[in-house]
């Protein structure tokens, strides 16, 4: 029986004001071999950001795989594991009472990305010593300062229709 590669993934997302510059950090961890991959935005938000590392880092992988998948987004990992942007999704991309979800460009990608990878999303304390969160926030920080970002479409078609 063939079993899929195990890889796990560190993921984090950061803006320079919200919205603002903004970038994403990725790590990939597959047997002792490490990736790193990081990008921004010119004008974004930090949970665009945050999806947007978790959509590359998925995105990386050449076939599918078992992946665990740690966030410092609570928005990401409760929207995820508790079927939240399914249900957004399933709505027309409504929550409910409260309007329109946010990022459903966004979120429509990674949903695609889980069902072909299985993946698990675990949230971890930011800033809180794990020494790959801490580098993922590095790598976000550091993408969100680079010149010449490019434009956020999702963003600004967005912040255009509210």
């Amino acid at each position: 029986m063939w079993k899929s590669k195990h890889v796990t993934l560190y993921t984090d997302g950061a803006c320079l004001g919200n919205p603002g510059p903004g970038g994403y950090g990725v790590i990939l961890l597959y047997q002792g071999h490490r990736k790193e991959l990081s990008g921004g935005c010119c004008r974004t938000t930090n949970n665009r950001m945050e999806i947007m590392a978790a959509i590359v880092g998925l995105e990386a992988l050449t076939e599918k795989c078992n992946v665990t998948l740690y966030s410092d987004s609570e928005y990401l990992v409760k929207a995820m594991s508790r079927g939240w942007a399914r249900r957004w999704r399933a709505n027309g991309w409504k929550r409910g009472k409260q309007g329109k979800a946010l990022n459903p460009d966004l979120w429509e990608r990674l949903l695609r990305l889980c069902e072909h990878h299985e993946v698990q999303f675990n949230w971890i304390k930011g800033h809180a010593g794990t020494p790959e969160n801490i580098r993922c926030d590095e790598l976000a920080m550091q993408a969100a300062r680079e010149p010449n970002l490019p434009c956020d479409e999702g963003y600004i078609s967005q912040s255009e229709t509210r």
